[in-house]
C-alpha cells in the first residue's frame, strides 16, 4: 500500500519553517486583510478549531474563503499541500485558485488538494484503489455507459426493461449512493420499491459488474472513499494528519455522502471551516440536506460561528423584501442582510391576466430599460420550472430581443421538444426521413441500426422516402419477424394519425400521437425529477398549438424560430430556473409565475410537506437576492395548467413580502379603451385568500390605492367564470376551450371596419356574426374572434 504521507514532497514538516513564518507574519501586516469588514476579518482570522461562516447572499464569502487560504499559508500555520479546500463546481475551484494566486502569488498551483468533492475523492481513490477492489487506472462511466450496465443488470435478471426501465433504477441507485449506503445498506422499504423488492439485488449485482470493468460511476468516487476510510483507519489517519484545515464551500448543498466523508477527516485536527447559507439550501430533490449546516454547532461542539450579513450586491429594498420572506422559515440559523447601500426602487409586483400577457408585460419592461441604456446582459427572467419559458421566448422572438437561455436548450432545441416534432413533422409529412429516422426506435421498439440500414438501401434503390419503404417492406421477407412486427405497428399508426388531420384539432391530435406511440409513458416511467420536467415541456408544446389554426401553421411557425439567428451582439437577456440561477446577479431580475401550485411547487408540497414549503421559500429568496437594483415579482391571475385553463391564485408568498417595501403596479389594460382598473376583476374563482396582508391590499384598491403599497391591487371579481378583461359577460373558458358561441345581439362592428386586437394587430372585418366576427388581419391572416375582444383601430 502506498504510504498517503510521502505522496507530496513539501509534506515533510522543514524544522522551524512553519514557525518561522508564522513569526514573521505577526511582525508584518498583511495586505490581503485590508477591506475586510469585521465580520470578515474574524472568520480569515479564527483559525483555531471548527468555524461556521454563514455567509448571506452577496455578502462576500469567496473572498472570505481565498482570503482565509492566503492567511493559512502567509501566517505559516500550513504548507498549501496541508490545506484541503473542498467546492462543488470546477468553475468555483478555478475562481478561488485565480483568487488565491492574486493574493499570494504563484502559491495556489501547489495546492494539490484544493477542488471538487468528486476530483479529490478521484485523487484518493486511485491512489488506494487495490484496497476497494479496482485498479488505479479504473474508468468513470459516463450517463449512457452507465444506462447500458444497468440494462445489462436487469436483462440478466430477467427483467421486463419496459416496465423498470435503466433510467428508473439509475435514479434509485444514485439516491442511495448520495446517501452513503452500500447495497447491504439499503433498507428493505426502498428496495421493494423497484422491481417487486429487487432493488438492493440488481444495485449488489451492477457494483459488482463495475469492478469486474475496473469501472466507477460518479457517486462511487465518494462511495468508496467512505469505505476506504472505515475499512482501513490507517489511511483515514493519514489523511487527517495530512489535512491541518479543511475549508469547505457551499456547505448547505452537501449530501449525506459528502458529509460523511467531511466527518471522518474533520476528526482528526477539527480545524474545519464550513462555509455556507441555510436560507439558500435549495438542491433537496438531488440529494442536499439542508441539515447538515443546521447540525454543525451539534457536531463539532465549541465551534465558533460568524455571521456575514453586510450585503454588498442588492439595495435596501430590495434585500429588505428578501429577509422578512425568508423570515417565515422555522428551519433556519438566523441572519438578517444589511447593505450601506441606498434604498433603491422597490421590489415591484405586478398582476397579468394570464400567462401570455405577463409574458407580454417583460418584454415591453425590458424594452424600456433598453431605451434608457440598460444592458440586456445585466437582465434575467427566472421562472420557476422550464415550461413557463416557451411564452417568454416566443414574445422575445417576436419583439427580437437577443436572449440565452442558462443551464439548458432553448424550448425548442430541448429533447423531449425535437422528438415530438419529430413526430408531428412525419404526421404532416409522410416523406420528412430526417423526422423519421429520429424517431423509429424513440422509444424503444427493437428498431436499430440494421433495420434503418435495410430501410435506406430499399428506399434509395426505389427513390422513395423512408416511410414509404416501410409500408412496403413489411410486406415482405426482407425484415426477421420482431422488427417487421414493430415497423407494421408503427407504420399503420402513422397512416391513422394522418388520416385524422383534417378530422381533429391538431393539439388533440398532438396529444394523441404522443400517448399512442408510447413517448409520453417512455418519460412518465422514469419516475426522476428530469423526466418529471420534460413531461412538463411537453404539455405546455401541446398547449401553445391552440394559438395557430392548424398543424402545418405550427411546424412552420416553429421552423421559423429554429431558423431565427441572432445577431452576434454580445448583450443578452437571459432565461434560466431559479435553481440554475443561484450564485448569479443582474441589475434587473423579472420573477413571473408566483401563484400557488406552481410556486410553490406542488410536487414539492405533495412530496415533501414542510420541508418542501420551507425549501420553495429559499427558492423564493435565492430569486429576490439574485436582483442588485431591480427586483419585478408577476404573477397570472389565469394560466394553462395541464392543458385546461385555471384560474390561479397569487402565490402565499407575495403576502409574505413587507408592504412597506414593494409597490403595486398596475399592467395596462390589453383590451384598451375599457377604462378603470382591471385588478379589481382579477380575484380568481373559489379563492380563500383572505390573509390579512391581501385583505389590506385589497382595501387600498377600493379606496383607490392600486398602484401604491404592498401585496395589493388585485381586488375582486365575480365568482365562477373566466372572463376577459373589460368583458361583464359572455363566453366563459370551459375544459380549456373558448365557447365562443353568438349571443344573437348585433355588434357594433360592421362588415369593412379597421379594428385592433391586442394579439392579431391590425384587420379588416370580413363578416359578422352575433357578437362574432370574422377578420382578415393584416399579418395573421384569417381569424374569428369576439367582438369583444377588439376595438375600431
Amino acid at each position: 500500500m502506498t504510504d498517503p504521507l510521502s505522496l507530496d514532497d513539501d509534506f515533510t514538516p522543514r524544522p522551524g519553517g512553519l514557525a518561522a513564518r508564522a513569526r514573521a507574519s505577526v511582525a508584518t501586516p498583511q495586505p490581503y486583510l485590508s477591506g475586510l469588514n469585521p465580520e470578515q476579518r474574524r472568520a480569515v482570522e479564527a483559525t483555531d478549531g471548527p468555524v461556521l461562516v454563514l455567509a448571506g447572499a452577496g455578502t462576500g464569502k469567496t473572498r472570505v474563503l481565498t482570503t482565509r487560504i492566503a492567511h493559512l499559508i502567509a501566517s505559516g500555520l500550513a504548507y498549501p499541500s496541508q490545506i484541503l479546500a473542498v467546492t462543488f463546481t470546477n468553475k468555483a475551484a478555478r475562481e478561488m485558485k485565480e483568487r488565491i494566486g492574486h493574493l499570494l502569488g504563484g502559491v495556489a498551483e501547489g495546492m494539490p488538494w484544493l477542488g471538487t468533492f468528486h476530483a479529490i475523492g478521484t485523487k484518493i481513490l486511485r491512489r488506494h484503489a487495490e484496497l476497494v477492489g479496482l485498479r488505479s487506472d479504473f474508468t468513470i462511466l459516463d450517463t449512457d455507459d452507465q444506462l447500458r450496465l444497468m440494462r445489462q443488470v436487469i436483462q440478466a435478471e430477467g427483467i421486463d426493461e419496459k416496465r423498470w426501465p435503466a433510467r428508473a433504477l439509475a435514479a434509485f441507485i444514485d439516491g442511495w449512493k448520495n446517501r452513503g449506503l452500500t447495497p447491504d445498506k439499503v433498507p428493505s422499504g426502498e428496495a421493494a420499491a423497484f422491481a417487486a423488492g429487487r432493488g438492493a439485488k440488481l444495485y449488489a449485482f451492477y457494483q459488482a459488474r463495475l469492478k469486474q470493468l475496473n469501472a466507477a460511476d460518479f457517486g462511487d468516487l465518494l462511495l468508496e472513499n467512505l469505505r476506504l476510510f472505515r475499512e482501513h483507519p490507517d489511511v483515514l489517519m493519514g489523511y487527517q494528519e495530512r489535512f491541518r484545515y479543511i475549508l469547505v464551500d457551499e456547505y448547505q448543498d452537501t449530501n449525506v455522502a459528502q458529509y460523511l466523508w467531511l466527518r471522518l477527516l474533520a476528526q482528526g485536527r477539527r480545524n474545519v471551516a464550513c462555509v455556507g447559507d441555510d436560507d439558500q439550501s435549495i438542491y433537496g430533490w438531488r440529494g442536499a440536506e439542508v441539515d447538515n449546516i443546521l447540525r454543525f454547532e451539534h457536531d463539532f461542539p465549541g465551534a465558533t460561528v460568524v455571521r456575514l450579513e453586510q450585503n454588498y450586491r442588492s439595495t435596501g429594498h430590495i434585500l429588505a423584501s428578501a429577509s422578512h420572506l425568508i423570515a417565515h422559515n422555522t428551519d433556519r440559523l438566523g441572519k438578517t442582510l444589511h447593505t450601506e447601500d441606498e434604498e433603491g426602487e422597490k421590489v415591484t409586483l405586478t398582476g397579468a391576466w394570464d400567462s401570455e400577457e405577463e409574458a407580454r408585460l417583460i418584454g415591453e419592461e425590458i424594452e424600456a430599460l433598453q431605451a434608457k441604456g440598460h444592458s440586456l446582459a445585466d437582465i434575467a427572467v427566472l421562472v420557476r420550472i422550464s415550461a413557463q419559458m416557451r411564452e417568454i421566448e416566443d414574445r422575445f422572438l417576436t419583439l427580437g430581443l437577443p436572449y440565452r437561455v442558462i443551464g439548458g436548450p432553448r424550448f425548442y432545441e430541448r429533447l423531449e421538444i425535437r422528438d415530438a416534432l419529430a413526430y408531428l413533422r412525419c404526421v404532416a409529412n409522410p416523406a420528412d426521413d430526417l423526422a423519421f429516422e429520429r424517431i423509429l426506435n424513440t422509444p424503444k421498439r427493437g428498431l436499430g441500426d440494421a433495420t434503418l440500414e435495410v430501410l435506406h438501401r430499399f428506399a434509395r434503390a426505389k427513390s422513395i422516402p423512408l416511410m414509404q419503404a416501410a409500408r412496403l417492406l413489411v410486406e415482405t421477407d426482407e425484415l426477421k419477424p420482431k422488427p417487421r412486427g414493430a415497423l407494421r405497428d408503427l407504420s399503420t399508426s402513422f397512416a391513422r394519425w394522418a388520416a385524422q388531420v383534417d378530422a381533429m384539432k391538431h393539439n388533440e391530435l398532438a396529444e394523441m400521437v404522443l400517448e399512442e406511440s408510447g413517448y409520453t409513458e417512455m418519460w412518465q416511467k422514469e419516475r426522476t425529477a428530469e423526466s418529471a420536467g420534460r413531461l412538463e415541456n411537453l404539455k405546455e408544446l401541446v398547449r401553445s398549438m391552440e394559438e395557430f389554426p392548424d398543424l402545418a401553421g405550427f411546424l412552420e411557425h416553429v421552423s421559423l424560430v429554429m431558423e431565427m439567428i441572432d445577431d452576434d451582439a454580445t448583450e443578452r437577456v437571459s432565461i434560466m430556473t431559479l435553481h440554475g440561477a443561484k450564485g448569479l446577479e443582474f441589475d434587473t431580475v423579472f420573477l413571473p409565475g408566483w401563484e400557488e401550485g406552481l410556486f410553490p411547487n406542488q410536487r414539492a408540497l405533495d412530496e415533501s410537506g414542510k420541508a418542501g414549503l420551507e425549501e420553495e421559500r429559499r427558492l423564493a429568496y435565492v430569486g429576490i437576492t439574485r436582483a442588485r437594483r431591480r427586483a419585478k415579482i408577476m404573477f397570472a391571475s389565469n394560466r394553462r395548467i395541464h392543458g385546461m385553463w385555471q384560474s390561479t391564485i397569487p402565490s402565499r408568498f407575495v403576502d409574505e413580502l413587507p408592504e412597506s417595501h414593494v409597490e403595486v403596479t398596475e399592467a395596462p389594460a390589453s383590451f384598451g379603451g375599457y377604462g378603470g382598473s382591471r385588478f379589481d376583476r382579477m380575484t380568481p374563482f373559489g379563492s380563500s385568500y383572505n390573509t390579512p396582508g391581501w385583505q389590506r391590499a385589497q382595501e387600498r384598491t377600493r379606496q383607490g390605492g392600486g398602484s401604491g403599497g404592498s401585496g395589493g391591487g388585485f381586488g375582486e371579481r365575480d365568482a365562477g367564470s373566466y372572463r376577459p378583461p373589460g368583458r361583464k359577460s359572455g363566453p366563459m373558458l370551459l375544459e380549456g376551450e373558448l365557447v365562443a358561441k353568438s349571443t344573437g345581439a348585433s355588434s357594433a362592428f360592421a362588415q369593412g371596419q379597421r379594428v385592433f386586437h391586442i394579439k392579431f394587430g391590425n384587420g379588416t372585418v370580413a363578416a359578422v356574426d352575433g357578437n362574432k366576427l370574422t377578420i382578415d388581419f393584416d399579418k395573421a391572416g384569417r381569424k374569428m374572434v369576439l367582438d369583444s375582444f377588439v376595438q375600431a383601430a
